[in-house]
């Protein structure tokens, strides 16, 4: 326990990928006195408790299966684990699946400690701590005890003292919301984004704790299922007019009773704060279906003269007459819960932001299957994407379509021109395609196309959108298009829809928003 934070930290630097993990690296900064303690409910491959002292420049750490307790007669297994960097106390957010503790976390307990023993450092080293908490569900006097040492893993036993706090029967589970956010693991689950931006370093990424897009309170929630029909509805401090609540958007699948536009408000301002970072600051097109994905859509681009005053637009200074002058920005859970209100079931964002629309951020390509094409063909081309991305050091991910199709996301620094992005990928493109010519066509018309699929590396154009990540699909069940990490391809498992807006939570809740690694990545393109 002497070494230097840094040293100590190497164990947990090498089991983590911070280029995928929103977890913060530790550095600089760390102080030697602090004696702050953190317990954070933990659900990764099995749900646990990570019990943590703030101790010499980190957090010495315990993993507690059943978590800890105030009840004198019980102990609690306590496996030590390796040290963490202390700006892990205020982590709360989603790990994603495939990285070491890939799960969701909240911050289950804080406060301070007071050890017992003149030098804590050695009573670990010993195998006995004596201490004492103040926390907001924790209290009172505490011991560890190891009771198996070696291994990687040593056994520990957490055990808390007959004293004023004592409570029998005490249980963990019993008190399962978040000391920082109020919310459940599920709630965090569900949105991330709000509570943690795992593309910055940890002093910027803790600043912006609680989210540039905070989801819908359980309130609001709450309030929309009693609102009726229609009404006024408060969300993220914006007043909306509702109308057709239980109007069918989708029909009724599989058994299950069919879609109300509630259903989708509800979903797009749970899902918001995982979407919107894909939404902000981009012109938005939307496919409109008011009477339902029944009878024909229509896609529309302009805002409407009834649009409220609080919705964020951008005006288009060098459009041309017949062409769209002001588009929608999407910024907030209440302009998503606006734009579903209003018919709008899919919606598109450009891949350059209103501020600098000429230069994307996103080169995109599409596998856009032929009539003939099995889904496994398009698993066999999107894999291709992988390899090729993969040889060329790119970083990118891919999405089901929620209809037939893949497409694979690239982020890319804004300087490049999109007559520059379209190239590229062109040329990616074709190398693909001959690799396996006999199931890729280049003719534009689907006609011409004897069935097969294209490769379309057209969508790298201004005004040229595909459908957002998370956005519902005008298909009958709302299937929604998803972000997957690469491994997922090889799942037997997996469909084009398989998931619908009945179920991105729980999908949230086991993996996370796999694109999120790709949030304010700039890379250049290689020469090819």
């Amino acid at each position: 326990m002497t070494e230097v934070p840094a040293r100590k930290l190497r164990r947990y630097q090498e089991m983590r990928d911070f280029a995928r993990t929103a977890e913060p690296a530790g550095g600089a900064g760390q102080g030697r006195g602090g004696r702050r303690f953190v317990v954070q409910r933990h659900r990764a491959r099995r749900l646990h408790y990570d019990f943590r002292l703030e101790l010499d420049g980190v957090l010495v750490s315990w993993a507690v299966p059943r978590g800890p307790t105030l009840d004198p007669k019980a102990r609690r297994l306590a496996v030590h684990v390796e040290d963490h960097p202390v700006e892990y106390a205020d982590f709360e957010g989603v790990i994603p699946r495939g990285e070491y503790g890939g799960g969701d976390v909240i911050v289950w307990d804080r406060g301070v400690w007071c050890p017992v023993d003149a030098d804590p450092a050695a009573a670990i080293e010993d195998g006995t701590l004596h201490f004492d908490l103040e926390g907001e569900k924790l209290a009172g006097r505490f011991v560890l005890v190891r009771s198996r040492r070696g291994g990687d893993k040593e056994q520990w036993f957490l055990l808390h003292k007959q004293d004023d706090h004592a409570h029998p029967g005490w249980n963990a589970e019993d008190h399962p919301r978040s000391v920082k956010s109020g919310r459940t693991n599920d709630e965090v689950a569900a949105a991330p984004e709000a509570l943690w931006h795992g593309d910055r370093q940890a002093p910027e990424a803790d600043s912006q704790v609680g989210g540039a897009f905070p989801a819908a309170t359980a309130g609001e929630l709450a309030a929309l299922d009693d609102l009726g029909a229609g009404g006024r509805w408060s969300v993220a401090g914006r007043d909306l007019k509702l109308t057709n609540l239980d109007k069918a958007l989708f029909p009724a699948a599989d058994g299950a009773n069919p879609i109300t536009k509630r259903d989708l408000i509800r979903y797009y301002v749970s899902v918001g704060p995982v979407m919107l970072p894909y939404l902000s600051d981009r012109p938005l097109n939307t496919h409109r279906f008011p009477q339902g994905v029944t009878e024909p859509g229509f896609w529309q681009k302009v805002v409407p003269a009834h649009a409220p005053e609080w919705l964020h637009t951008w005006r288009n200074e060098r459009a041309k007459r017949g062409e769209t002058r002001r588009y929608v920005l999407a910024d907030s859970v209440a302009s998503l819960a606006w734009l579903a209100n209003y018919g709008a079931l899919e919606l598109h964002a450009w891949t350059s932001r209103a501020t600098d629309v000429d230069h994307p951020t996103w080169v995109l390509f599409d596998i856009d299957p032929g009539p003939a094409t099995s889904f496994e063909e398009v698993l066999e081309l999107a894999r291709l994407h992988r390899t090729a991305l993969d040889h060329l050091g790119v970083t990118g991910r891919p999405k089901v379509t929620g209809q037939r199709g893949i497409q694979i996301w690239v982020p890319i620094a804004p300087h490049l021109t999109f007559a520059q992005t379209r190239e590229w990928a062109e040329t990616v493109s074709k190398t693909i395609g001959r690799v396996l010519p006999d199931l890729v066509s280049w003719a534009w018309a689907k006609d011409e196309r004897e069935g097969r699929a294209r490769l379309d590396f057209t969508q790298n154009a201004l005004n040229k959108t595909l459908v957002a990540p998370y956005s519902v699909r005008p298909r009958v069940g709302a299937p929604v298009s998803i972000p997957l990490d690469w491994d997922e391809l090889d799942d037997p498992t997996l469909a084009p829809d398989r998931w619908t807006i009945r179920d991105v939570r729980a999908r949230l809740t086991e993996r996370g928003d796999p694109f999120k690694a790709l949030i304010g990545v700039e890379q250049e393109l290689p020469k090819l």
